[in-house]
């Protein structure tokens, strides 16, 4: 047996030490053949050419710093190592840095970021707010020192200075910016504001990636208050451009966008109060004409006059109404011994119908008597209330006798016929 015989671990030992001493730091080029983001952080994934693939690990720390997110089929520059799992004898690519092959990192990201908010409908018109007229309360959120803040207030207290300004500190460049940012904007949305404008000045594109930002672009798209856009320069254009209700080129543009300018309102309410001076001298002047006229007609009708003869007319008429009132009264007195004498001979003839219908109930009533009817001896035959005759009866029948006074329960014990036929 060879003297150089070793066991499978030294074996793979010294294949890790040889490998990870040969390829450190080295750059591989390729196509992303499948990719997984796991749950920890780490995003396993492999890359290819035309004849072989290699496995690779990007771990947590080094992905939270990726710009944008691998997908199959997209070429990459992988910057890394080889590394060996020596448990299972395994070799796979530590990615420390990926690149997109001939595209910066944050073009891509940007381009991927914009497609994928494009097809949630955060860039549809149909969800867009509309500015306010009349803006009487303002937040600002941005950095407190800023120089786009300095600028945002001259500009307000240039063309606006009657609007309530709230300020929201927040971080506008670094890793923390965009969640700052997505809170700040959250805050302001509860503040019951008419607009927020959201922004910063000019700056490199790393400057500027936070409102790039997937978290920022769903905090805009949330808002229930409209959200004005205004980051960096007139070239620089980001996604929170894309999902705000307005996107304006400059921090200093925006307060010029969305407040009217005094100066303006002034001459238009100067304008105002010139029309409206002129229109009321003619309304003036031709209700003075129309007055005039009415007064010349109230002289010409002398309302004296028609006074006068309204109350000689109410005066006639009340003549005529108390003479004919007279005229009724002595009328009627003459037909009143005809009626007396007519109503008392209808009340005696009345009364003596009356009379006799109550004579003819009485004997009516006295013939119909029960207590009349019966003679001595003679009673009533019934039995569970229903009248019967003697031959209805059947042996051992219970039935009633009554007269007006008394009620007999009986027994049938026997039944007998007087007479035959």
């Amino acid at each position: 047996m060879s003297s150089a015989m070793m066991s499978v671990t030294s074996l793979n030992t010294k294949i890790k030490s040889l490998l990870e001493a040969t390829f450190m730091h080295i750059l591989v080029e390729g196509e992303v053949a499948s990719v997984t983001y796991h749950t920890s952080g780490h995003v396993y994934f492999s890359i290819k050419d035309d004849q072989s693939s290699i496995k690779c690990v990007m771990f947590k720390s080094n992905a939270a710093k990726l710009k944008f997110r691998l997908e199959e089929g997209l070429h990459i520059v992988v910057e890394g190592s080889v590394g060996v799992y020596t448990p299972r004898g395994e070799y796979q690519f530590y990615a420390v840095h990926i690149e997109p092959y001939g595209q910066g990192a944050l073009a891509l990201a940007y381009e991927q970021l914009k497609e994928k908010l494009k097809e949630k409908g955060y860039f549809d018109p149909l969800h867009k707010k509309a500015i306010p007229s009349h803006i009487q309360r303002i937040a600002l959120v941005t950095a407190k020192e800023s120089a786009a803040l300095y600028d945002m207030l001259k500009i307000i207290e240039k063309r606006w200075p009657l609007v309530d300004v709230f300020i929201v500190d927040t971080l506008v460049q670094g890793e923390q910016a965009p969640f700052q940012i997505q809170r700040s904007l959250r805050y302001a949305d509860s503040l019951g504001v008419d607009v927020v404008v959201v922004g910063r000045g000019g700056g490199s594109t790393e400057d500027l990636w936070c409102f790039n930002d997937e978290k920022v672009a769903d905090a805009i798209f949330e808002m229930k208050t409209p959200v004005v856009s205004a980051v960096g320069h007139e070239v620089d254009v980001m996604i929170s451009d894309f999902v705000a209700d307005l996107r304006a080129p400059t921090p200093s543009a925006a307060m010029e966008m969305i407040l009217p300018d005094r100066q303006e309102i002034l001459f238009m309410l100067d304008d105002y109060a010139q029309r409206y001076k002129e229109v009321l001298a003619r309304q003036l002047e031709q209700k003075s004409r129309t007055l005039k006229h009415i007064e010349e007609i109230f002289v010409r009708s002398s309302p004296l006059k028609y006074l006068n003869e309204s109350q000689e007319n109410f005066k006639r008429l009340g003549n005529e109404f108390q003479r004919a009132i007279t005229y009724r009264i002595e009328r009627f007195g003459m037909q009143l011994p005809d009626i007396q004498k007519h109503f008392l001979q209808t009340m005696r003839f009345n009364f003596k119908q009356f009379e006799q219908e109550c004579f003819n109930i009485q004997k009516q009533f006295e013939l119909k008597n029960p207590a009349l009817s019966y003679k001595k001896g003679w009673v009533q035959l019934s039995s569970h209330g229903q009248i019967m005759e003697l031959s209805e009866l059947h042996i051992d029948q219970k039935f009633n006798l009554e007269d007006t006074e008394w009620k007999i329960e009986a027994v049938c014990l026997d039944r007998k016929k007087f007479f035959s036929e």
